[in-house]
C-alpha cells in the first residue's frame, strides 16, 4: 500500500469516512464493464460496505483518486487533517528546542561566571605598591591617545586632575599607538596641549586597534566598529584589570564587558554619541551627508533599510550605555541626545571640556593695525565630519566676490592627522584647492606645536569652524579666547553653549552653507577695527566658564572614585 495513503488513513475516523464516501459517485460509472468485479478494496481504510456500489466507491485507488471532488467536505477535511499533522510535528519539535535552549543558556551563564571569577582572581594576584597596599587603578580606554584633538586634551587633563586630587591612584591608558613609547606620548601631550603630568602613567599597548578602524568596514561601519571595540576591549581587560574603567573615546560597547566580566565600576565621558536622533532624521528625510551616501538617499528602499538598521543600532547603543555608573557629557547638545538614547538621567551630567583659556587670554588684545594681509584660521582634526571642503569652497567664493583693491587673505588649516586615511584626506583637500584656484592662498599646518598654534591664532582675524552638529568645539573656544572673531556652524555645541550672547552682547557669528559662510566672512571684514575689537572682548569674557579649573571642579563632582 502507498505509505502516503496509510499516513492519511491514520487520521481518519470511521464516521467521517462514511460521510465522505456517501457523497462519491459510483465507481461503476468510471470502470469498464469487464473490470467492475475486480476492483480492489483496501479494508484497512474503510468502514464495512453498505451496498455493492458503496463498496466499490471505497477505494482511493479507484474513481476518487482519478476524479476527486473539486469542493465540499472532502477538501475541507483534507485541509484539517494537514493542519493537525503540522501542529503535531511542531509540538514534537518545540519541547526539545526549548529544553536545548535552556541548557545552552545555563551553560553560557556558568561560562561567563567562570570567566568573571578567573578575571577577579587575576586581579587579586596583581602587584602591590611599595607600602604593601595595592593602588587604585583607574583605566582610560583611549586607543588614539597620541592624536592631537580635543578628546585627547580632555584625557590628559582628566589624568592630571586625578593625580592632583588622589595620591593612591595609578592611571592606566589603553592605547593602540604602538609606534610611540610612553615617554614620547607624554611629551607629545605637553608639546601640543601644554599639559604636564604630575606622576608617571602606565600605558597598556593594544595590538588589535585595527578592529576599530573605519576603513575596515566600508558598509555597516557603526556596527562593525562597535563589535570590533568589544574584541579590543577584551584584549585590554586581559592585559590589565582596573578598579575603575572610564571610556573616554566613545566606545560604549566596552562598558558591559568591564562592568560584568571585569567587575569594575564604570564611567564614560561622551564627546559625541555614536548615533544620534539627528542622524536618524537625516536618513528618514533622505538628506545627503558625509555619512549618508547619495546612492542611499536616491533609493527609498535603501533608505528604509538603513533607517531600520539605525533604529536597531540605537536600541543596542542605549542598552550598553545604560550600564554606566556615571555618565559625563561635554555639552547641552550631547546631553539631550544621550538622555533620549540611554535614559540614564540620574547619573548623567554636563562637564564642559577643559580649554586652556588662560594661556590664550594672555595674548594681548588691541585694535588691529593697518595691514596688507588678513588670515582666517581653522583649528580641527582632519576628519570627514569637520567638513574642511566647505571651508575651502566658502573661502574661494569669498575671494571670487571681492572687488577693488583690498588686503590679501590667507586661509590657514591647522589640525592633527591620526593615520593614513587622514593624510589622504589632506591630499584630497589640496587637490580641491588646485581645482578652485586657491592653492596659493591656503596653508596646511599639521600636528604643529602649541607655541605655533598660539602665534597663528594671535595673528588671525577670523576663527573658522564648519562641522555640522559639533558636539562641543574646543577649537571654537580657543579661537574666541585668543581674540579672533569666531564664525561657527549654526548647530550643536557652538549654537547652544559657546557662540551665545554674553550679557546681551554679540560674541561671534553662525552660518550653515557655502553662501552664508562667504557672506558672513565678507561682513566681518567690512566691520571697523573698533567694532571687531568689541566683539572679540565680549567673546573673551564669555569663555571663563570653559576654563581648566571649572573642568576640574565638575569632574571631581561626577567622579566615581
Amino acid at each position: 500500500m502507498d505509505p502516503m495513503i496509510m499516513f492519511l488513513g491514520s487520521f481518519w475516523r470511521p464516521c467521517q469516512a462514511q460521510a465522505v464516501f456517501d457523497t462519491l459517485p459510483s465507481a461503476s460509472q468510471h470502470q469498464p464493464a469487464h473490470s467492475r468485479r475486480q476492483l480492489p478494496l483496501d479494508k484497512t481504510l474503510f468502514i464495512p460496505k453498505r451496498s455493492g456500489t458503496a463498496a466499490q466507491a471505497l477505494s482511493l485507488r479507484g474513481s476518487w483518486a482519478r476524479n476527486p471532488p473539486a469542493t465540499g467536505l472532502g477538501e475541507l477535511s483534507g485541509r484539517r487533517w494537514r493542519a493537525e499533522g503540522i501542529c503535531l510535528l511542531l509540538c514534537s519539535l518545540l519541547l526539545p528546542a526549548l529544553f536545548l535552549s535552556g541548557i545552552l543558556c545555563v551553560c553560557l551563564v556558568v561560562l561567563l561566571w567562570g570567566i568573571r571569577l578567573w578575571i577577579q582572581r587575576k586581579k587579586q594576584l596583581s602587584s602591590v605598591g611599595g607600602d604593601g597596599k595595592r593602588p587604585l587603578l583607574v583605566a582610560f580606554f583611549h586607543p588614539y591617545c597620541n592624536a592631537g584633538g580635543g578628546g585627547e586634551r580632555v584625557l590628559w587633563c582628566a589624568i592630571r586632575t586625578l593625580q592632583k586630587k588622589y595620591r593612591n591612584v595609578t592611571c592606566v591608558v589603553y592605547t593602540g599607538d604602538r609606534d610611540a613609547t610612553g615617554e614620547e606620548i607624554v611629551e607629545g601631550a605637553f608639546r601640543r596641549f601644554n599639559i604636564k603630568l604630575i606622576h608617571p602613567v602606565k600605558f597598556v599597548f593594544l595590538e588589535k586597534r585595527f578592529l576599530v578602524e573605519a576603513s575596515l568596514y566600508p558598509h555597516f561601519t557603526l556596527l562593525g566598529q562597535s563589535l570590533g571595540s568589544v574584541f579590543l576591549g577584551w584584549e585590554a581587560l586581559l592585559k590589565c584589570v582596573p578598579d575603575i574603567y572610564i571610556d573616554s573615546m566613545g566606545y560604549a560597547f566596552t562598558i558591559p564587558l568591564f562592568k560584568y566580566l571585569g567587575g569594575c565600576r564604570v564611567g564614560c565621558y561622551v564627546h559625541y554619541p555614536t548615533i544620534s536622533t539627528d542622524m536618524l532624521s537625516v536618513v528618514r528625510n533622505q538628506d545627503t551627508r558625509f555619512n549618508n551616501a547619495a546612492f542611499i538617499t536616491s533609493s527609498p528602499l535603501f533608505s528604509k533599510f538603513k533607517l531600520v538598521y539605525y533604529y536597531f543600532f540605537a536600541f543596542m547603543y542605549g542598552l550598553v550605555g545604560s550600564c554606566s555608573d556615571v555618565v559625563m557629557v561635554n555639552s547641552s547638545w550631547t546631553l539631550n541626545h544621550i538622555l533620549s538614547l540611554w535614559r540614564a538621567g540620574a547619573c548623567t551630567s554636563v562637564v564642559y571640556p577643559p580649554c586652556d583659556v588662560q594661556t590664550f587670554l594672555d595674548i594681548p588684545l588691541e585694535v588691529e593695525k593697518s595691514t596688507s594681509e588678513y588670515s582666517i584660521v581653522s583649528v580641527s582634526q582632519f576628519r570627514p565630519e569637520k567638513d574642511h571642503p566647505l571651508q575651502i569652497r566658502a573661502f574661494a567664493k569669498l575671494l571670487k566676490e571681492r572687488v577693488g583693491p583690498q588686503p590679501s587673505l590667507k586661509l590657514i588649516l591647522i589640525g592633527g592627522c591620526r593615520n593614513q586615511q587622514d593624510e589622504e584626506r589632506v591630499n584630497n583637500l589640496k587637490c580641491l584647492c588646485e581645482e578652485l584656484g586657491v592653492s596659493d592662498d591656503v596653508v596646511f599646518r599639521i600636528n604643529i606645536p602649541f607655541e605655533e598654534l598660539k602665534r597663528r591664532l594671535a595673528e588671525a582675524t577670523i576663527g573658522l569652524h564648519t562641522m555640522w552638529n559639533e558636539h562641543f568645539g574646543i577649537g571654537v573656544v580657543e579661537c574666541m579666547a585668543a581674540g579672533t572673531v569666531i564664525l561657527a556652524h549654526n548647530s550643536g555645541g557652538p549654537k547652544l553653549d559657546i557662540v551665545v550672547p554674553h550679557e546681551g552682547h554679540v560674541t561671534g557669528f553662525l552660518a550653515e552653507d557655502e553662501d552664508s559662510y562667504a557672506e558672513t566672512m565678507a561682513y566681518i571684514f567690512s566691520l571697523s577695527p573698533e567694532k571687531r575689537l568689541e566683539i572679540r572682548e565680549n567673546a573673551r569674557r564669555s569663555v571663563h566658564r570653559f576654563s581648566l579649573q571649572h573642568f576640574e571642579d565638575t569632574l571631581i563632582c561626577g567622579a566615581i572614585i
